[in-house]
């Protein structure tokens, strides 16, 4: 049954609101509860009964296996493997923490982030900032700013960067289109760079002296275990780039064959798990737990947010969507709390939709339209800890290693909504006027 043929009350988008109110009031009123992975699943599975009665109900088992099958699935065996490989590089040692490192590190991995992923580079690189940040008190303010520059608006450069650009890389766009996001992707990281090194600045001269004299006193040379790692970090790369329909006519056949993608995947973390020592995994506090809290908040995530999904598709051309910069925007506004990936496949159709016969079509689309998509998607999943996936993981590993990061609402209002919006109305005023 197509979506357009059926209609989507409004309470059956309940359970998605409920799910967001979950994650951002329970830490704050019932942190005990909360603290527990098990009561997340279990309050995951609770929100997802109704939407999954209401989906077998109204016929849309297809669009429900879909989700789970096909979305949350490879979803979850990349991000987990990412997770696992990235956990078996142990960088040793400590060097000195002040902005000009620090902006470094930051600006090395925007540039990590476009070639292995937001969600690699973020895994890869967070415990060593941490580890070069431990003597200092304030800290927070990194850790943000690395979910915004590393988790998120690096990954604007090719496919492999972000989840939604591969989704529009799968529907036609041309892989060295991408780098014609240069400028975009310069742009919005060179802003955060330059903003994080003023704040570490002012933070730094506020740190107690004997702080810095520790930190500047520990130095140690830096050193690289479980190198092997890089391998299997490679072969997941390959993975996402080559396993697919675009070199492999058999995929396209059967979509089951997608998997073989996902089984590769996997197998790389199995040769992690395999060949890295556990020791190593010790000495980077590695555990489990910032990827089962991932898997269960997004389990009820992706279940809860299909109604959300098919009240777009049905009635999303009625908002009268046509312009580059309502496109940025409404992708932006969907991307900052549906998860940028499934909206930026929307956006797509709903442009597909518009029926735009034109010269210069770009997977099946204006150019400036694929633009505003994929741009404003990327961005804006660093609005939210739930907009892109790695956004969570990096501050599960955070709050793992004590540092006490704001809840969901005071990350908005103390940092994306004055930091990250006004940074993004600057790209869309220089690039899609």
């Amino acid at each position: 049954m197509e979506a357009h043929s059926i209609t989507v009350p409004i309470i059956s988008l309940l359970p998605f609101l409920l799910m967001l109110l979950t994650i951002a009031v329970f830490p704050l009123f019932w942190n005990h509860f909360w603290e527990k992975n098990s009561n997340k699943l279990i309050v995951a599975i609770v929100l997802s009964i109704p939407i999954i009665i209401y989906l077998l109900f109204a016929g849309q088992e297809e669009k429900l296996i879909e989700t789970v099958v096909f979305d949350y699935v490879p979803f979850i065996i990349l991000l987990g493997s990412l997770f696992t490989i990235t956990g078996g590089i142990y960088l040793s040692g400590d060097i000195e923490a002040k902005p000009s490192i620090n902006t470094l590190f930051l600006g090395i991995g925007a540039v990590l982030a476009s070639l292995m992923g937001t969600t690699g580079a973020a895994m890869l690189l967070i415990r060593p900032v941490i580890q070069t940040n431990k003597e200092r008190k304030f800290k927070v303010h990194t850790i943000l700013f690395f979910i915004g520059i590393i988790a998120n608006c690096g990954g604007l450069l090719t496919p492999l960067g972000d989840p939604p650009l591969f989704m529009m890389y799968l529907r036609g766009a041309p892989f060295e289109w991408f780098l014609t996001l240069i400028p975009e992707w310069f742009a919005s990281n060179f802003l955060l760079l330059v903003l994080y090194y003023l704040f570490d600045s002012y933070y730094y001269k506020r740190e107690r002296p004997e702080d810095i004299k520790i930190d500047r006193t520990s130095i140690r040379p830096i050193k690289i275990e479980g190198k092997t790692n890089f391998y299997w970090l490679l072969g997941v790369v390959l993975s996402v780039a080559f396993l697919n329909g675009q070199y492999f006519e058999f995929i396209k056949v059967n979509h089951y064959y997608k998997f073989i993608r996902e089984a590769a995947i996997f197998s790389m973390a199995a040769l992690s798990l395999l060949f890295t020592p556990k020791l190593t995994r010790v000495s980077n506090n590695f555990t489990w737990e910032p990827i089962k809290e991932v898997a269960y908040l997004f389990f009820g995530i992706f279940i809860t947010m299909v109604p959300c999904l098919l009240y777009l598709e049905i009635n999303a051309a009625k908002l009268g969507i046509s312009s580059p910069q309502q496109f940025y925007y409404f992708t932006g506004l969907l991307s900052s709390f549906l998860d940028n990936t499934p909206t930026a496949v929307t956006f797509h159709s709903l442009a597909l939709g518009l029926g735009i016969q034109s010269p210069g079509l770009v997977a099946g689309i204006p150019e400036e339209l694929l633009k505003a998509i994929s741009v404003a998607a990327v961005l804006f999943g660093s609005m939210t800890y739930i907009g892109n996936g790695p956004n969570f993981m990096v501050k599960a590993v955070a709050e793992e290693n004590n540092i006490k990061m704001p809840s969901f609402f005071a990350y908005m209002y103390k940092f994306s909504l004055i930091i990250l919006l006004p940074i993004f109305i600057i790209i869309q005023l220089l690039f899609m006027m």
